[in-house]
């Protein structure tokens, strides 16, 4: 990729406080404020470019439970259909493997330019003749899963994967295949030619073009970032941001307590975000923690004061908050975790922390509405950090 030069950074227009900032973040994420359920899931996410997948499902997937936030209980199949419906979506790398509405396909042309410049995927290599055997079998069959097209790995280990799987997943990687369905949780295959509307199969923007267009939209999904939470959202490098961020019709404003040790710091803001002061209803709900308005650590804590980590990968006795605690929002800040499962009918929240007393009417709320969203008639509170909360509680639940 060419080296594009860094454009000097302008003087703030505005100086925010951190409660400031913070509201604009919620109403950006689509939590604060009436939710707006004019194109339903869909517009959700053009809106936030990006939703992050995950094998992980407790209550419901990670990509589920990110429309459930911002829009109540909508129901899951139809948040299946919004995201797979076909022409309509891909998977592709952006903050982490992600699905993103199909307007966004020539935008990651830099992506795709730069994996096939190194020629391999993550150092695997596959041989030509494999690569062009794969993109013929779509050509002829179809749209196909991995087991379909060969089978997925050699062995049972998670990363020894066949050459099969190699060649389709590196032809993903260059834009020869894509992603657009899944199938019981498998990958389902395209030829991209086919799946992807022409007009947007055959643009082809320049880097600087691509890179530009996704910071002024991460920086209008996030309201207000840093230079580093705006290089995370989509995973850009520094010099790719530094290069367009000016020119990206984002504006310098300035954070208080945001900087080290409460210090004011330097971000960039949406217009459109300061233009109306972030008024309404705060939304009360459970967050998976794979939410885009959290799955940025370091911004989390920075925004809500909250050093949350996702602990599925630690081992149980090292754990604090459990397998999945999923960060609770009420009243427009994190003020618990709730560690869920499901048994048959009932909701179990087997690992519950709460910051203070005052917050167990939001969580019996978030429990109840995320019980009924996954079919559970019931709620049972496992663990609970403070066993004095329990009576007041139990009492809400079961009201």
């Amino acid at each position: 990729m060419t080296a594009m030069p860094t454009a000097p950074t302008p003087s703030p227009v505005a100086t925010l406080s951190a409660d400031e900032a913070r509201r604009i973040a919620l109403r950006a994420q689509g939590l604060l404020g009436a939710p707006d359920r004019r194109g339903g899931v869909r517009a959700m996410l053009r809106h936030l470019g990006s939703v992050q997948l995950d094998t992980i499902s407790v209550l419901a997937r990670s990509h589920e439970l990110v429309p459930y936030a911002r829009l109540g209980a909508v129901g899951r199949p139809a948040v299946e259909a919004a995201y797979w419906s076909a022409g309509t979506t891909f998977e592709y790398w952006s903050h982490a493997a992600c699905i993103l509405p199909v307007e966004e396909w020539p935008l990651f042309a830099f992506r795709r330019r730069r994996y096939r410049e190194r020629n391999h995927l993550w150092g695997q290599q596959v041989d030509e003749a494999t690569y062009q055997g794969v993109l013929a079998r779509l050509r002829a069959d179809g749209p196909l899963t991995s087991t379909e097209l060969g089978g997925a790995k050699k062995t049972a280990d998670w990363w020894d994967w066949s050459d099969t799987k190699i060649a389709v997943e590196r032809a993903l990687a260059f834009g020869d295949v894509v992603c657009a369905e899944r199938r019981g949780w498998k990958r389902v295959y395209a030829l991209a030619e086919r799946a992807v509307p022409a007009e947007l199969f055959h643009a082809e923007p320049t880097d600087e073009e691509c890179l530009r267009t996704l910071v002024a939209q991460s920086g209008a999904a996030l309201g207000v970032a840093t230079r580093a939470d705006l290089l995370d959202y989509h995973r850009l490098r520094p010099e790719q941001v530094d290069a367009v961020v000016a020119d990206s019709g984002l504006v310098p404003v300035e954070v208080v307590g945001w900087g080290p040790a409460g210090a004011t710091a330097a971000a960039w803001a949406d217009p459109a975000a300061l233009a109306a002061a972030p008024r309404g209803r705060h939304r009360t709900t459970l967050l998976s923690p794979f939410d885009s308005l959290i799955w940025d650590r370091p911004r989390t804590e920075r925004i809500f004061g909250m050093l949350h980590k996702l602990e599925a990968y630690t081992p149980k006795h090292k754990r604090v908050h459990g397998y999945f605690a999923m960060p609770l929002l009420a009243g427009g800040r994190l003020v618990g975790r709730v560690d869920p499962a499901r048994e048959g009918r009932t909701l179990v929240a087997r690992q519950v922390s709460l910051d203070a007393a005052r917050h167990v009417e939001a969580l019996a709320a978030a429990l109840r509405e995320a019980a009924a969203w996954v079919g559970c008639d019931a709620v049972r509170v496992g663990a609970l950090r403070d066993e004095s909360l329990r009576p007041a509680l139990e009492k809400l639940l079961d009201s």
